[in-house]
C-alpha cells in the first residue's frame, strides 16, 4: 500500500480546446479525487501546488494556445510558486518528444490514452472501479456524454486519428450506467460526443448502433433532453431520426459537420460524399423531422478551394438556411493528406471567405429568431449573468448557439438548472430575449 506524504496535495486541472477533452479532464479529476487529491478545475486563484494541462492539438491557433498556456506555468514553476508540472491530451500526443526537449521544464508529458501513467507519476492508484465516474466541470444540470473514442474517418484535413487513435466504441450498458449515475445527480440534459456518432456501434456490434444508444439513454430517469453532436455525413443512420420522433426527451436538433459542398472539395478532403448526396440528405432529415435545428460547420480555404467551390459553398448556405453554422479557415496540419498538397489560397483570402459565410449566416439566423417572437418554449437555463436569468431551448446547445435570456427583476424567479415556459418577445441575431409564462 502506497503511503502519501502528510502534505495535501493539490491539483489545479486546466482544460484547453473541445469537450471532449473536458470530459478527459473530468475522468482525471473524478482519479485524483478518489486518491484524495484536493482538486479545482481552471480555479484563477488557486494554491495548487500540482498543476496538470490538457492541451489540445487540432489546429495552429489551437496549438499556440496550448503552448503559451505550458510556458506560462513553466514560468510559475521556474519562480517557485508551482512544484510540479504535467501535461497530457492531444498536442502532448501529437509532439511529445518536441516538447520534451523545447520544454524541458515540465516535467513529464502524456498522450491521450496515458491516464494510468500519469496517475501512478502522481504516486496514485489507476482506479479501474470507477470506469465511467467524473466530477463534472459544468453546471451540474447538463453533462457532455462521449459514446466513442478516436475515429476510423480519411478526412484528408483532420489530425486527430494521429492523436487520438482508431475509432473505438463504449459498451451501451457502461453508457446506460453512466447515464444513471449522472441522473442520480441531477444531470438533466446528456450532450452526445464523439469524433462521430454516426460510426457508433461499427467497432464493438459490428453495425451501426446509434439509435440504439439513443432509446437505452431516453429510457433513463431523470434524463429530460438527450442532444446530438459531431455527427458525419456520409451513411449517415437514418433510423437516428425515428428515434427523434419517437422519444419526446431526444432534442430535435442534430450538429453535423460538412465542411464544404462543391464535389472538387468534397472529393479533395476525402469526405466520402457527393454535393447531390449532401444535399438530399439535409432535405431528407428536415422531411422526416420538419422542426429539426441542424447545425453544421465548414472550412474555407482548403488547398485546391477555387471562387467558384467558394460561390458553390456561398449559395448553398444561402439555400439551405442552417438554423447554427461556423466556419473555420483551413490550417495546413503536418501528417495529414492535405499537408501534402500545396497551401495555396493566401491566408487573407482564407479570411474573407470565411467572413462573407459568416455575414450571410447572420442575415439568415436573425430572419429565423424573428420569425420566434411571439411563440412559446421550454427553456433550460443554466445560469445568471448581467442581470439576465439565461438559458436555452432544445434547438439550442452550450456555448455555441442561441441563448434565451430573461430580465431578472424582483418580480422574476428561475431556480438554475430547472425549466420554464417562456414567450419570445425580441430577437437578435444570436440571442433572444422573453419572459416567463
Amino acid at each position: 500500500m502506497k503511503v502519501r506524504s502528510q502534505q495535501a496535495n493539490k491539483v489545479n486541472v486546466i482544460t484547453l480546446g473541445c469537450s471532449k477533452n473536458l470530459v478527459d479532464s473530468e475522468v482525471l479529476m473524478g482519479q485524483l479525487r478518489a486518491n484524495n487529491f484536493e482538486v479545482t478545475h481552471e480555479a484563477a486563484q488557486s494554491d495548487a501546488n500540482i498543476v496538470i494541462i490538457n492541451t489540445c492539438g487540432f489546429i495552429d491557433n489551437a496549438k499556440q494556445e496550448s503552448i503559451d498556456t505550458i510556458l506560462r506555468y513553466a514560468d510559475e514553476k521556474e519562480a517557485g510558486r508551482l512544484e510540479k508540472l504535467y501535461v497530457t491530451g492531444c498536442l502532448s500526443q501529437r509532439y511529445k518528444d518536441d516538447l520534451e526537449q523545447e520544454i524541458p521544464q515540465v516535467d513529464a508529458y502524456f498522450g491521450t490514452l496515458e491516464l494510468p501513467q500519469l496517475m501512478k507519476k502522481l504516486e496514485a492508484d489507476y482506479k479501474h472501479e470507477l470506469v465511467g465516474e467524473r466530477l463534472l466541470t459544468t453546471p451540474s444540470h447538463y453533462a457532455y456524454f462521449k459514446i466513442a473514442e478516436g475515429c476510423n474517418r480519411p478526412c484528408s484535413f483532420c489530425a486527430i486519428p494521429l492523436m487520438r487513435g482508431k475509432h473505438v466504441d463504449r459498451p451501451i450498458e457502461d453508457l446506460v450506467r453512466e447515464a444513471r449515475r449522472l441522473a442520480g445527480m441531477g444531470t438533466k440534459e446528456l450532450i452526445l460526443i464523439a469524433q462521430d456518432l454516426t460510426y457508433y456501434g461499427l467497432q464493438q456490434y459490428g453495425e451501426r448502433k446509434l439509435a440504439d444508444l439513443m432509446r437505452h439513454l431516453s429510457d433513463v430517469p431523470g434524463i429530460d433532453w438527450i442532444r446530438l453532436q459531431y455527427a458525419y455525413p456520409s451513411q449517415f443512420p437514418l433510423d437516428a431520426l425515428d428515434v427523434m420522433n419517437e422519444r419526446a426527451n431526444i432534442c430535435k436538433y442534430l450538429d453535423m459537420p460538412l465542411q464544404h459542398v462543391s464535389d472538387n472539395m468534397l472529393k479533395t478532403m476525402r469526405r466520402g460524399i457527393s454535393k447531390r448526396r449532401t444535399i438530399e440528405l439535409v432535405d431528407t432529415i428536415r422531411q422526416r423531422v420538419p422542426d429539426i435545428a441542424l447545425r453544421t460547420t465548414l472550412i474555407a480555404g482548403h488547398p485546391g478551394e477555387t471562387q467558384q467551390d467558394f460561390e458553390e459553398l456561398y449559395r448553398f448556405v444561402e439555400d439551405t438556411r442552417f438554423d447554427r453554422l461556423g466556419i473555420f479557415t483551413y490550417s495546413h496540419e503536418d501528417n495529414t493528406h492535405s499537408f501534402t498538397l500545396p497551401d495555396d489560397v493566401p491566408a487573407e483570402v482564407k479570411q474573407d471567405r470565411a467572413d462573407q459565410i459568416m455575414e450571410l449566416q447572420q442575415g439568415i439566423s436573425m430572419e429565423l429568431n424573428e420569425a420566434k417572437v411571439g411563440q412559446t418554449y421550454n427553456v433550460l437555463f443554466d445560469r445568471k449573468e448581467s442581470g439576465y436569468f439565461v438559458g436555452r431551448t432544445q434547438y439550442d446547445s452550450p456555448e455555441v448557439d442561441n441563448e434565451v435570456l430573461v430580465p431578472a427583476t424582483k418580480n422574476t424567479y428561475v431556480r438554475l438548472g430547472d425549466f420554464a415556459q417562456v414567450q419570445i418577445t425580441e430577437a437578435s441575431d444570436f440571442d433572444l430575449y422573453g419572459r416567463l409564462v
